[in-house]
């Protein structure tokens, strides 16, 4: 099988196409001949060690998996034995934050793993935009207590966790202002949001609007700069490691505090997440934003185009 292998960290100029073997399903496992995979910020980690506590995870020195690729959609070919909740035939999407080796033809993944069936109006590629984004996105939302009409700004709304984000806050009842390029206004506002801010044109933290929580996604503000725009109470949350790692220890500083706190989104469980990103594509309450699709063959271009930041929503692989 044609599979992209990566045998040390750093650009994606070294990414390979190669011909591997084509994996064997074991017991309760699944080989899947794999549609669509996307390239996304967690690949974009992995592939370069950044943070450095990446190679905690995936490899001290090199990639524990040469083939790379965290997020997939496919048919199942074959099962293993003791598989009962899947058969060939099926349609399956998937998502691990360390690796699936889903940058190939073929994969073989373990029935414990977060995975699920695609619901029945989904393409295969928006079945394989639909999890990264959203998990981290979930992870936001389920660590505070957003309510209706909270108010609440999105740094990096036009993005694969802001747009769900996004989506998620307003189902929740909030007023969102998304911030983001001028060409996804229109898209950002489609989805939901109430008010939309241009950072090149406007700095949201010089802005006299206060906000019950500010979701800095993109990191590129911090909790000192954006306090004037949260309320007495209000809530700086960034999956961003910050400045010095500010944003693990001021959490810990901020959590008795009786007024403004910062937040870390440290990810719970994919399959939780996954449970709750099913329910809402299956009720049409989340929709995967795709921007462009790469074949596998150019899969080096797409993780230059995710690395440069300029992306809308998700950037799909496609398998053929």
């Amino acid at each position: 099988m044609k599979a992209i292998l990566c045998r040390q960290y750093g650009a994606p100029s070294l990414l390979q196409l190669e011909n591997v073997d084509r994996p064997e399903p074991a017991s309760q496992e699944l080989l899947v001949r794999v549609n669509a995979s996307t390239v996304n910020r967690t690949d974009c980690a992995i592939l370069s060690a950044r943070p450095f506590i990446m190679r905690f995870f995936t490899g001290l020195l090199k990639p524990k998996k040469a083939i790379l690729g965290t997020e997939f959609s496919g048919e199942v070919l074959a099962v293993g034995e003791g598989v009962k909740e899947f058969k060939p035939g099926d349609r399956v999407f998937g998502f691990n934050d360390l690796g699936l080796s889903a940058h190939a033809e073929y994969l073989a993944i373990n029935t414990n793993q977060a995975i699920a069936l695609v619901p029945g109006q989904l393409s295969m590629q928006q079945a394989a935009a639909s999890i990264e984004g959203a998990h981290y996105a979930y992870n936001y939302i389920n660590k505070l207590s957003i309510q209706p009409r909270s108010k609440i700004l999105i740094n990096g709304a036009g993005g694969a966790i802001g747009s769900a984000l996004l989506q998620f806050c307003v189902e929740l009842g909030a007023e969102v202002t998304a911030v983001s390029e001028e060409r996804h206004r229109n898209l950002l506002l489609e989805l939901g949001a109430v008010y939309f801010i241009d950072y090149r044109k406007t700095d949201f933290s010089r802005e006299q609007t206060q906000y019950d929580f500010v979701f800095d996604v993109v990191g590129t503000h911090s909790y000192q700069r954006c306090k004037s725009v949260l309320n007495a109470h209000g809530i700086y949350i960034s999956s961003e490691l910050g400045r010095f790692a500010q944003n693990l220890y001021l959490p810990l500083l901020t959590r008795f505090s009786s007024g403004q706190k910062v937040v870390f989104p440290i990810p719970g469980p994919i399959k939780a997440s996954l449970r709750f990103i099913v329910e809402r594509l299956k009720n049409r309450k989340f929709i995967p934003i795709l921007d462009r699709s790469f074949p596998l063959d150019q899969i080096a271009a797409a993780y230059d185009y995710v690395a440069s930041g300029v992306k809308t929503g998700n950037v799909v692989i496609e398998i053929p």
